[in-house]
């Protein structure tokens, strides 16, 4: 059994920053349970754009308000507490934060923790075992 709070996770290796989002990263590659599990803020009035090229994510918003955007088609999603919404296309994809968001997010496969955004807003593939 794992039991973790996100009060133990702040301020360590698990909760990471680029300045626009945090991620605080409470299931990583490393549990060994086949998914990584993470509570994502992304700050008002910012703009950012992902591509998980490796990676299937499931996003539950519970707090604050925005715009998901799908790159590829150019629909639009508005997001609130409430809204799920799963990237199972590998869609290249913009969320534009009106109020602060707070998120749960699943990946699969599990990212170790260590992983960044390169420049296309992509993370590098799972290591091979």
């Amino acid at each position: 059994m794992i039991v973790r709070t996100t009060e133990e996770i702040t301020g360590t290796e698990r909760d990471v920053s680029d300045g626009a989002w945090r991620s605080k990263r409470i299931i990583l590659a490393g549990d060994g349970v086949g998914f990584s599990f993470h509570e994502t803020t992304i700050n008002a009035n910012s703009i950012n754009e992902f591509h998980y090229q490796h990676h299937v994510e499931a996003v539950w918003v519970v707090e604050g308000s925005g715009l998901l955007t799908n790159l590829e088609t150019g629909e639009e999603h508005k997001l609130a507490p409430g809204t799920m919404y799963l990237l199972n296309g590998h869609e290249r994809h913009r969320v534009t934060c009106h109020e602060q968001l707070r998120m749960l997010c699943v990946f699969n496969p599990p990212v170790t923790g260590r992983e960044v955004h390169d420049e296309s807003g992509t993370y590098p593939p799972p290591p091979q075992h």
